[in-house]
């Protein structure tokens, strides 16, 4: 599972694509007004992508996503069941091809093409891994478990928007050296040497060595190195330091405080002292 959205160092926010230079995870119910390019495609159960999808070297589309564009892959592609493509299939190696999934404009595939059935895998996998345990292999089995490394992924958590206007999500968001598009609400946000073109509201919001062309609204907002900020603050304690700049009004509800530094939070830590926080009122 995402535990935040993260949009890497040099995402291009395109008029029609996102363009990634690593990989793209995609988490399940999510929506996305954007087509992708990336290294690896990765999109989560029944989400939706509004454009095409581009894989440099793989793309896996989760069961009952739903892609409106071409769907191309320069590498191997899983298609999970009932997918539906609006567009083309184009794949250059190896296809895989769940049941009843539905492509408009029909499909090429240069590589081995299989139909699985979800079950059978399932069961193999589960033989596979008694008889290495019968074996003694322990090394083998624990191969089956590894968690993939992604390089440098853009990734959005599941029931997450993205589009053009707005950039929504339940969980936290980061932003390293991107100039992002769309006007942003989650939990709480970082953004490290980005721009962006749009408003932002959350609860803790850090602006570090970068510029803002709108509202900010927050709980705290912290302004470091040099950020700017092209229109109002509004929060509960603004901190910020002297090398910044804000052209709009500030309204720091319980203090605005502008220093030669200023210490930022790590929002971890802030998340699991909340979580304690809560738990001990429901004690109580």
């Amino acid at each position: 599972m995402l535990e935040k959205l993260v949009i890497p160092p040099n995402t291009k926010f395109e008029e029609r694509n996102l363009v990634v230079e690593g990989d793209a995870l995609i988490g399940a119910n999510s929506e996305l007004g954007y087509g992708i390019i990336a290294r690896r495609v990765i999109i989560g159960e029944r989400a939706t992508i509004e454009g095409d999808v581009f894989g440099r070297e793989e793309v896996r589309l989760g069961a009952w996503c739903n892609i409106k564009g071409n769907v191309i892959s320069k590498g191997d592609a899983y298609i999970g069941e009932f997918a539906s493509i609006d567009g083309r299939l184009t794949v250059y190696g190896d296809l895989e091809i769940g049941r009843n999934v539905r492509i408009k404009n029909g499909f090429e595939a240069r590589g081995l093409i299989t139909i699985q059935d979800p079950m059978p895998i399932i069961i193999f996998i589960f033989l596979y891994l008694l008889e290495l345990l019968r074996l003694g292999r322990l090394e083998d089995a624990e191969k089956l478990f590894e968690v993939e490394e992604f390089v440098s992924p853009l990734e959005v958590p599941e029931n997450s928007i993205m589009n053009i206007d707005i950039i929504k999500t339940n969980k936290d968001i980061e932003i390293r050296e991107s100039r992002v598009l769309g006007n942003i609400k989650a939990k709480n946000a970082r953004i490290l040497g980005g721009e962006l073109y749009g408003s932002l509201k959350g609860e803790i919001l850090i602006i570090d060595s970068s510029r803002v062309h709108g509202a900010i609204e927050g709980k705290e907002v912290y302004l470091v190195n040099g950020s700017v900020v092209l229109g109002h603050i509004k929060a509960e304690k603004v901190f910020m330091e002297e090398r910044c700049v804000v052209e709009g009004s500030i309204i720091g509800r319980s203090g605005v405080w502008i220093k030669p530094s200023v210490e930022l939070p790590e929002l971890e830590e802030v998340i699991e002292e909340k979580a304690e926080e809560e738990t001990e009122e429901i004690l109580e």
